[in-house]
């Protein structure tokens, strides 16, 4: 794997756009719509400039997450799940930097508040509110996303099977600041698992893109309160590998400690992920067998899996 370059990710503003507007013949939708397909092919992600999270909505988050992890870590644990990667992780000595925490549903705002009671036996309104609302407001950002990435690979009869395919899960991430100038892993370098993650940080810089050819992008905001939005897995095989699901990593250095969250589009279990027949002909062969996103993450999280970086290809790959 190459060095950091400078190289930009491209740019797409998603300001005065619905998922209506794709029905409406709206210039603007089918100008974003070409953005998104050649950003997802060649980087696999982009970077999305999106007015509907509201200013005072976004300031009120980072101090939410700080809230969150200032919590004893006895209670921090309490944030436990059946799923592979769905509660609390962190104290492991390969990342000792980072640490997170998973909110199923984040958007319903009814299980973001049993969550939260776990923490805060009395409730903690404000917190319960900021989480919602910031990742109900996302969930609109990641719908427009799929849909244009089905219109424009020509699927848009699968566009209601897919919707209903998914459940959302936000993960809050820390990450300390080592305390020096020299740069120490954060987070791993990975690939998503899922069909589409859109990330958002703090001030705090540290999140590394790989391209194709082999060089990490150093992620470097072009303006405040702006997403990643990031191909996983699940949508890369799916599309029988018209997308690229990039690999990435955070890389820490400095004093402060760097807060974000990921909004996870994410296969309901028993759902088997299938490649459109439209997706198959003799440029582009079958790459993998029809899987279930749950059970790939039980292979994904064992001794095996995390040590294979190819691990779908492994799983189901032909």
């Amino acid at each position: 794997m190459g060095s950091e370059t400078t190289l930009k990710l491209p740019t797409i503003d998603f300001n005065d756009l619905n998922l209506d507007d794709s029905n409406n013949n709206n210039s603007k939708w089918e100008v974003v719509k070409s953005k998104v397909h050649n950003a997802l092919i060649e980087y696999g992600c982009f970077e999305a400039i999106f007015d509907k999270v509201p200013l005072e909505l976004y300031k009120a988050l980072f101090p939410s997450l700080e809230e969150l992890f200032d919590l004893p870590l006895e209670s921090k644990k309490l944030n436990a799940s059946k799923k592979p990667y769905h509660g609390y992780v962190g104290q492991y000595p390969m990342v000792p930097l980072y640490e997170s925490l998973g909110i199923d549903d984040a958007n319903v705002l009814e299980k973001v508040e049993a969550m939260t009671n776990i923490f805060w036996p009395n409730g903690n309104p404000n917190f319960s509110k900021t989480i919602q609302s910031f990742s109900e407001k996302l969930s609109e950002l990641d719908k427009i996303i799929r849909k244009m990435v089905l219109e424009s690979l020509g699927l848009e009869k699968y566009l209601e099977e897919h919707m209903n395919s998914t459940n959302y899960l936000l993960r809050v991430m820390k990450y300390k600041g080592p305390q020096t100038s020299e740069a120490k892993l954060g987070l791993s370098s990975h690939t998503d698992k899922n069909i589409v993650t859109i990330l958002n940080q703090n001030q705090v810089e540290g999140l590394e893109i790989l391209t194709k050819d082999g060089k990490w992008i150093s992620y470097e905001p072009s303006q405040p309160g702006t997403f990643i939005a990031m191909i996983g897995d699940a949508l890369h095989a799916w599309s029988n590998g018209r997308l690229y699901s990039p690999f990435h990593r955070v890389m820490m250095c400095g004093n402060e400690a760097r807060y974000s969250t990921g909004l996870f589009s994410i296969p309901k279990g028993g759902y088997l992920i299938k490649t459109p027949p439209e997706m198959v002909d003799e440029e582009h062969p079958l790459l993998y067998k029809p899987y279930d996103h749950v059970e790939f993450l039980n292979y994904y999280y064992t001794p095996q899996g995390q040590a294979d970086q190819f691990a779908l290809r492994t799983y189901c790959g032909l």
